[in-house]
């Protein structure tokens, strides 16, 4: 199935250049001159190669043929990550490399997508967004609130934002699985 470009994303497994592919960064960029582009880095699935390749707004990319199935992140267990189909209630575990810079938002219970490819695990998708709580971030300087910077605060996951400077310890907010950025204070 063909897909844009600017679809792509953190986590997918596209084919590319005759192999299996999987997303692990994206950056969107808009140059001053010329159309605005996807600059992505991928890791071939069997050897573990890395590329990093740019994509023009027309272009489209085939997205990899697998079966998909909801899982949910149970625990980790030394450098390996257990997660339980929804449905069987099997557990299948995953190394840490397999997961790259997708560890700093799963939290016990999450519900992901395991994409499977000739019945062998091949990538997770998470959800667009998570929630995450601020453990560790500088307390608010008197006068500073109508600054439009931010301030760098820790994730209980161990994820690094920069967050508005009324963000406190303690606090939940949302984060994009796909950018790493703040989006908002959740309930």
């Amino acid at each position: 199935m063909k897909i844009s470009a600017f679809d792509i994303r953190v986590g997918s497994l596209i084919e590319h250049q005759g192999k299996l592919w999987r997303v692990l960064k994206k950056n969107h960029v808009k140059p001053g001159k010329g159309g605005a582009f996807v600059q992505v880095e991928l890791k071939e699935t069997s050897v573990g190669t890395k590329l990093n390749e740019r994509f023009r707004s027309a272009d489209t990319v085939e997205k990899a043929h697998v079966e998909p199935r909801k899982m949910q992140y149970l625990y980790a267990e030394g450098d390996d990550h257990v997660f339980m189909d929804s449905e069987t209630f099997e557990q299948l575990t995953l190394p840490q490399e397999d997961l790259e810079d997708q560890i700093g938002y799963l939290l016990p219970n999450t519900e992901v997508q395991i994409n499977f490819h000739n019945g062998n695990p091949i990538g997770v998708e998470l959800p667009a967004t998570v929630v995450l709580e601020v453990v560790d971030t500088e307390g608010v300087v008197k006068g500073q609130t109508a600054s439009g910077s931010g301030k760098p605060a820790h994730l209980e996951t161990g994820v690094r934002v920069t967050v508005p400077t009324f963000i406190n310890v303690g606090d939940k907010i949302r984060v994009s699985t796909d950018t790493g950025e703040y989006m908002e204070r959740a309930e």
